[in-house]
């Protein structure tokens, strides 16, 4: 178990989210995830709206020799973005989404669930390998792999993946794709973890109309009935 985590007052000061520690309202709250069933109480939770929030988080859990966790979406049914005692570096406040229909591609922060990216998608007639659960955010299944209704076609999520802006241990921002810092992108495709906090991601999309799917659509298609009997 950690114990207080001090944040230096210039970096309080600049903070454009939330810092919440045990005392404060809405962190029982803000420490819930999706699995009820984990019960950690971190020292101190970062809710950032931007990227330098989460630079100075970075920074400050290192220097304070802190265990950092990273929320995204709060769906790994594990628990691991809570810390009993650290820094919980919480993304879910970042919602930012921008579709680019030209060059099909679609850029989204780490704190989207699959449902937002997908809404802000269809708007346009796009579509990238997502997570079967709406719900699900999209930083942790496009890290672990990303398995999705569009795979068969379309492959992975990770398939999709074109970049990745990442905050490192040292506080830097640096994009991660083919072009750039290839071995880190090669390492967040499936290398490991904790190479650093990944704040937004960008995807190739796909034009998609129509989606057939579940079994009710299966057996009427085999046995010619009509849907709306």
């Amino acid at each position: 178990m950690g114990g207080m985590i001090e944040v230096p007052d210039e970096v309080r000061a600049s903070f454009s989210g939330e810092l919440i520690g045990p005392e404060d309202p809405g962190y029982e709250q803000a420490r819930r995830v999706h699995n009820g069933l984990i019960d950690k109480r971190p020292a101190l939770i970062a809710r950032c709206c931007t990227v330098p929030d989460i630079a100075d988080t970075v920074i400050a859990g290192r220097e304070q020799a802190t265990e950092i966790s990273v929320r995204g979406g709060g769906h790994n049914i594990a628990g691991l973005a809570v810390t009993d005692g650290g820094l919980m570096i919480d993304l879910a406040p970042m919602k930012g989404i921008r579709i680019d229909p030209e060059r099909r591609t679609i850029w989204a922060q780490a704190g989207v669930t699959w449902k937002e990216l997908n809404r802000a998608a269809a708007g346009h007639g796009l579509a990238t390998t997502g997570g079967v659960v709406s719900s699900t955010g999209i930083a942790g299944l496009t890290l672990g792999g990303g398995e999705g209704w569009l795979m068969g076609k379309h492959g992975l999520t990770i398939d999709n993946l074109l970049a990745v802006e990442v905050v490192t241990a040292d506080g830097r921002v640096v994009v991660a794709s083919a072009e750039h810092n290839r071995d880190l992108f090669w390492a967040l495709r499936g290398g490991g973890g904790n190479f650093g906090v990944a704040a937004s991601f960008e995807y190739q999309a796909h034009q998609v109309a129509t989606v057939y799917g579940g079994m009710d659509n299966v057996f009427r298609l085999n046995h010619n009935i009509d849907p709306s009997a």
